[in-house]
């Protein structure tokens, strides 16, 4: 039976994304599921796997990449008691979820409640689950303190907004001023992605409790000094250095390391949605729930700036190292 996926040829531009046709399935392994993956997305960390600049990841073309995926139960391997055939389950591949089918341990797979749409599921998955854990593990801001979030217009920026109105936590969002009015519509204050800091300080009523910065290089010592005595600068991610704007991964993670001891009253640190999974995977699977359930109330609503097919990636990564999406970028991979 004829079925397709997406191999990263070589580390680089989005020509390395290949559409091949594979003939048998894969089969699953003793307490593996193999699935058949409906949706997944193209997100910033595949383009940072794409180039060969994700630490997480450490293979060498070619292999499939995906960082998150939502799909159904297909096979059942040996030993594989946990879920039964059609199921709906979520996972965060980091790799391999632009493939048709996907065989996966079972305790990996977190099961997507009925009533959410496979899209909707996707998009809390790894957009979701990022904001919330650095919102509510990482910085810990409760009701009535300020965020500011760069790159506020994209998919973990406008989950990052949701998330904190639900809160009752004030928010400011940069980007580029064409998605302003999305920011605006989430009940966060817009702010331009190159605002300095004399102009955030004087939007945010003299600086905010915690930054999230997604870009790195210069900006963390901007996102530092618009914090309030005793607020947090969390950096999840080096948009600078791969999009050629400045910056090093080593120099950023010395950066912070050396803000975080000094005694400048404020405190630093870096967010890996990996990472905190491979500490914490109870976490990971509570935080997704929870998510489940704010979706399932109506409480947030994933901003989908479109769904593609699966042989559209080559556009789709150029539109996300672009900078012009807004919100999340989903790929359809199959129907049923």
């Amino acid at each position: 039976m004829p079925w397709t996926q997406v191999r990263l040829t070589a580390f680089g531009g989005p020509e390395g994304l290949e559409l091949v046709t594979r003939t048998d399935p894969p089969t699953p392994g003793p307490g593996e599921v193999r699935v058949r993956v409906r949706v997944t997305s193209a997100a910033f960390t595949d383009v940072m796997i794409r180039k060969g600049m994700y630490p997480d990841v450490t293979e060498k073309p070619p292999f499939v990449l995906g960082y998150d995926m939502v799909g159904v139960v297909d096979a059942l391997g040996p030993e594989a008691s946990r879920f039964a055939l059609g199921d709906r389950v979520a996972d965060l591949t980091t790799i391999g979820a632009y493939s048709e089918y996907l065989c996966l341990p079972e305790d990996r797979l977190t099961p997507v409640p009925e009533g959410l749409t496979d899209v909707d599921a996707l998009g809390i998955i790894l957009s979701g689950v990022t904001p919330y854990q650095m919102l509510h593990r990482v910085a810990k801001l409760t009701a009535g303190q300020s965020l500011l979030i760069h790159g506020a217009g994209g998919a973990v920026g406008t989950a990052m907004l949701q998330l904190a109105r639900d809160a009752g936590i004030a928010a400011f969002g940069s980007d580029v001023a064409a998605k302003h009015d999305v920011i605006r519509s989430l009940g966060a204050t817009p702010l331009d992605a190159d605002a300095p800091e004399g102009v955030i300080r004087a939007a945010t009523g003299d600086g905010v409790d915690a930054v999230f910065d997604p870009l790195g290089g210069d900006s963390l010592s901007r996102s530092l000094h618009v914090l309030k005595p005793g607020g947090m600068l969390v950096a999840f991610g080096f948009q600078n250095e791969v999009l050629g704007r400045g910056g090093t991964i080593p120099l950023d993670f010395v950066k912070l390391k050396i803000w975080d001891w000094l005694p400048n009253g404020h405190a630093t640190a870096f967010y890996s949605i990996g990472a905190m999974r491979r500490a914490h995977p109870e976490w990971f699977r509570a935080d997704l729930g929870a998510l489940f359930g704010l979706l399932a109330e109506g409480r947030i609503a994933p901003v989908v700036a479109e769904v593609l097919p699966l042989s559209a990636v080559r556009e789709a990564h150029r539109r996300i190292e672009a900078g012009t999406v807004t919100g999340k970028l989903v790929l359809r991979v199959s129907e049923a």
